[in-house]
């Protein structure tokens, strides 16, 4: 007959249960901050669907956005308030869009948002201005 020592059976199991119980915890973790992001991903056939849904009004699309603008992506984390996006746009529309920005290298600033601009696709990608960006440029 085997004689087990009370207390080092007691350890095992304690420290047993305190790994599953680590290892449930950070399971638990991570569902609830993926399952529950605040990312959301929204896309927009033209600028008449983006005025419908107030996506200028939220803040989710910048308001220099040209008329013409179409296939319209946007990303914004709600948390962090960053926003992320992209559209295409007729060529006809360009001058006017350029007007209300301003150039800065390669990136265009404007309306609380960094533009980068494709001119011969026509496809412009943007992303809301970083909190420290102002501080970059002094």
């Amino acid at each position: 007959m085997v004689k087990y020592n009370k207390n080092l059976l007691k350890d095992f199991i304690v420290k047993k249960m305190l790994i599953l119980i680590l290892t449930l915890f950070v399971a638990f973790y991570f569902l609830l901050t993926h399952y529950f992001s605040d990312v959301q991903i929204n896309k927009y056939d033209s600028i008449e669907t983006v005025k419908e849904r107030k996506a200028i009004e939220e803040g989710w699309i910048p308001k220099s956005i040209p008329a013409s603008a179409y296939d319209i992506v946007e990303t914004h984390d709600s948390d962090t308030d960053i926003i992320f996006g992209k559209f295409s746009y007729k060529e006809k529309d360009e001058a006017d869009f350029l007007l209300g920005l301003k150039q800065q290298g390669e990136v265009y600033i404007g309306d609380k948002f960094l533009f980068k601009i494709d001119k011969v696709a026509n496809l412009v990608n943007f992303r809301s201005v970083p909190v420290d960006f102002n501080e970059k440029e002094k």
